[in-house]
């Protein structure tokens, strides 16, 4: 485990594979993208099989076997879980916060798990400095979840160059705390957005940096629309990752301001899904994906996750409860 902290093993490793020629030897694990790091891509090219483990998936998490998201068949409508939305995205996802023997309130976990990764990882990983600057810059981040990155003027928040910017953004990457979430490419002779968007992978970590304090702070807070983006973003990630698949998800938004919150490619088609975090669906719910349908019907139907209790068809969209993620 960790062994990103022992780098000099790799060429041990690739030595190792390179006499024998038998698979699976070894079972690495590790907190850093292996990907990302200059010693692993050079040793175990062409030797390694890389695996990303996100934390708990919400069907994990109600012990569900796997199946694909948003496919074109109807899956079987989910019983609802043992929490409310608010709790669940306020706990997050960590196998920690959901051991029945620990008892830990989860925004304490989360500031031991936050100051550990500050204090222990960053600071062995790269050359940081400031520690105090970098978790201040993290924060500035949590604030900007979902939004378009404007790496300029999140430098100038902060306090730090544009350089230093897009290291941190990298060093969050390949820690899997954040993702930066490219646009599609299909403009539709439409000028496109260019800019990626920033989202964290885990809407516990998330709350715990916004300074949530409790899933009824949720019920009102500014963020819970960008929060519950981070759950639904999670879950397909988590849905691709389970099914040996890299995932093939974008956002698209012209220079209009019509957008759709994430574009997936799968087999050879686009499905459009947005994820609204209103208790009670509205008609404009669906003004994206019927903006995005008009431009290209050629594509799977659109989806609508929201943070009601009903599932159902809507003008030809399939709208799902937040628990069909499951």
């Amino acid at each position: 485990d960790e062994v990103q902290r022992a780098p000099d093993l790799f060429s041990y490793l690739q030595t190792r594979a390179d006499e024998t020629g038998r698979p699976g030897q070894f079972i690495l694990s590790g907190s850093q993208n292996f990907l990302l790091l200059e010693s692993v891509s050079q040793s175990l090219a062409g030797r390694a099989a890389v695996l990303h483990l996100l934390p708990l998936s919400l069907r994990e998490l109600l012990r569900q076997p796997p199946t694909p998201l948003f496919g074109q068949e109807d899956r079987p409508a989910a019983p609802p879980p043992p929490f409310t939305l608010e709790e669940a995205l306020y706990r997050g996802f960590y196998p920690r916060v959901h051991d029945p023997s620990v008892d830990v309130e989860p925004g304490d976990w989360y500031a031991n798990y936050y100051r550990t990764y500050v204090e222990r990882d960053v600071r062995s990983l790269t050359n940081v400095g400031d520690l105090e600057l970098f978790s201040r810059f993290v924060r500035l981040c949590a604030g900007r979840n979902g939004q378009l990155l404007n790496a300029t003027a999140l430098g100038n928040d902060a306090g730090v160059t544009h350089s230093t910017v897009r290291r941190w953004l990298s060093l969050l990457e390949s820690s899997f705390l954040i993702t930066l979430l490219r646009p599609h490419h299909r403009n539709f002779s439409k000028r496109l957005i260019k800019s990626p968007k920033l989202y964290f992978l885990d809407p516990g970590l998330l709350c715990y940096l916004l300074g949530i304090g409790s899933p009824g702070d949720l019920l009102s807070h500014a963020s819970r629309g960008a929060v519950f983006e981070t759950l639904v973003l999670s879950e397909i990630l988590k849905s691709s990752y389970h099914a040996g698949r890299d995932p093939l998800v974008y956002f698209w938004r012209d220079s209009t301001g019509h957008e759709v919150d994430f574009v997936i490619e799968r087999e050879g088609r686009l499905v459009a899904v947005e994820a609204k975090s209103g208790r009670t669906f509205a008609d404009d719910f669906l003004n994206g994906l019927r903006y995005w349908e008009d431009l290209a019907p050629d594509t799977a139907p659109g989806h609508l996750v929201h943070g009601g209790d009903r599932a159902y068809r809507r003008q030809g969209f399939r709208v799902h409860t937040w628990w069909d993620l499951a």
